[in-house]
């Protein structure tokens, strides 16, 4: 255990001067920066190579693990349940934040367009109903299409807890062979982590540049203000609520997961670390870290939901739109319902942005005035849906073993 945490810190150190010396390096040297993206896009490339292969493994031998369907539906249940509080509360955060600062002066006209927003179909809570369900697994398999994969895996492992105990055992014997071997392919990509986090941040800079954020600094310090509350005032104590454990000892023992997801903006990129790590530095059980870890990977957006919160109310300060108080209660309902179809990739919640703007009426194009920034705060969004995972992974965990 001694090793495996002095291993963890001294990635950590690493990372952090890769931040630093990456930020140094897009601002000193920018088309250098520009010109050494592949170094970090081939890092979060092998992330991502092992991440439909882990959830599936994983999502299929912890329930088998489990047992039992009622074992399964209890423990799905609290899941569900934490993950839907935590992005109710991180949303009420951010809609209190912008009624407390208020910010955005209204823009009587957009010079710019975003050219996105006329190419997305309506939303309906029917199509994204039914795209949760794969018809063809393969083409799920292929394409990344995490919440079907998760689906399937779920519907499959159930269906496996029928059989008997002899034919259960090959296929347990199978796919965790396959999650243990991908997680010793993520310990060797961890190695390259300080370089990959040096490349992102540096390519994020230049392309970016350092003026816009300077720009817009009332709203970026609004959402990062937001984000940093929920990670260090909400969550903690929505853990110390549930459980004995020490929220900030935890925070501290597995930031390594945070910190990856800030640099690669995805977090089913950073779902290989955050289960290595939550086992073996946070006490996890490997069994409701292999459950919980790939489900919220998928339906935990707390970060999202409060950036899409800020960010829709801030679009509505320029456009000059007041909302009511009702108007704001259905913003919340609404952004936490459709953060469950928000994947789990960069700049993702633009695309819901569009949705709830065309919602609730407001002009799509003042997306424009925000969207140069999207890139870094995704970066923050997404350490924060994180942070989230690791926070209700441990409390299910806590659950599981009083219950043992």
């Amino acid at each position: 255990m001694i090793k495996t945490i002095q291993k963890y810190s001294t990635t950590n150190t690493l990372v952090i001067f890769g931040i630093l010396l990456g930020a140094l390096f897009g601002i000193y040297f920018p088309e250098l920066a520009l010109e050494q993206k592949v170094i970090g896009t081939a890092f979060v490339y092998f992330l991502k190579m092992l991440v439909v292969p882990l959830v599936f493994s994983s999502i299929f031998v912890a329930i088998l693990g489990l047992g039992s369907i009622e074992h399964l539906k209890r423990m799905g249940a609290k899941t569900i349940g934490l993950y839907i509080l935590t992005t109710a509360l991180a949303v009420l955060t951010a809609i209190a934040a912008m009624n407390i600062f208020s910010i955005g002066e209204h823009v009587s006209k957009v010079g710019l367009e975003f050219a996105k927003a006329s190419t997305i179909a309506p939303f309906s809570f029917e199509s994204m109903i039914l795209s949760f369900i794969p018809t063809n697994i393969f083409h799920a398999l292929s394409s990344g299409s995490m919440m079907q994969i998760i689906v399937f895996a779920i519907l499959f492992g159930i269906a496996s807890l029928y059989l008997s105990k002899t034919q259960q055992a090959p296929l347990v014997n199978l796919f965790t062979a396959v999650s243990e071997a991908m997680l010793k392919m993520a310990e060797w990509v961890i190695l390259m982590t300080p370089l990959g986090v040096f490349s992102l941040i540096s390519y994020v800079i230049a392309e970016q540049g350092i003026e816009v954020v300077f720009g817009l600094y009332k709203y970026i310090l609004v959402v990062i203000g937001v984000i940093l509350f929920h990670a260090l005032i909400t969550l903690p104590a929505v853990l110390r609520l549930f459980t004995k454990v020490n929220p900030y000892k935890y925070l501290l023992a597995v930031r390594e997961a945070p910190i990856m997801a800030f640099s690669t903006a995805s977090s089913a990129a950073t779902l290989p670390v955050s289960m290595r790590v939550v086992e073996e530095i946070g006490g996890v059980d490997k069994k409701n870290a292999s459950f919980v870890l790939p489900l919220g990977a998928t339906v935990s957006m707390d970060g999202t939901a409060a950036y899409l919160s800020v960010a829709v109310l801030y679009i509505a300060n320029l456009a000059g739109v007041t909302l009511s108080f009702g108007d704001q209660v259905l913003l919340g309902v609404t952004v936490v319902a459709l953060s469950v179809g928000v994947a789990a990739l960069p700049s993702a919640s633009l695309v819901m942005m569009v949705v709830i703007l065309n919602q609730i009426g407001l002009p799509v194009e003042y997306m424009a005035l925000i969207v140069a920034v999207d890139r870094i705060l995704d970066m923050c969004r997404t350490s924060l849906n994180v942070t989230s995972d690791l926070i209700v992974t441990k409390i299910i965990d806590e659950f599981e073993k009083k219950r043992a």
